[in-house]
């Protein structure tokens, strides 16, 4: 699949918002208390992660193009 550039460059977009959002939750997590919090941040940390392989593989298949 072709990717025109004005989608590579949202999607290289989403992917820098969900590296900040990895890191504030990974850094934040050693701080709170809550354990209810922590499971939340824990959870997002996985989604993230997960979010970001994801983008990753859409542009290397961009680049590849």
């Amino acid at each position: 699949m072709d990717y025109v550039l004005h989608e590579v460059l949202e999607v290289q977009e989403m992917a820098a918002f969900k590296t900040n959002c990895l890191t504030k939750s990974k850094t934040m997590r050693a701080l709170v208390a809550d354990e209810k919090l922590k499971r939340i941040m824990e959870q997002d940390v996985q989604v993230s992660t997960r979010q970001l392989e994801e983008f990753s593989a859409i542009l290397s298949k961009a680049k590849q193009s």
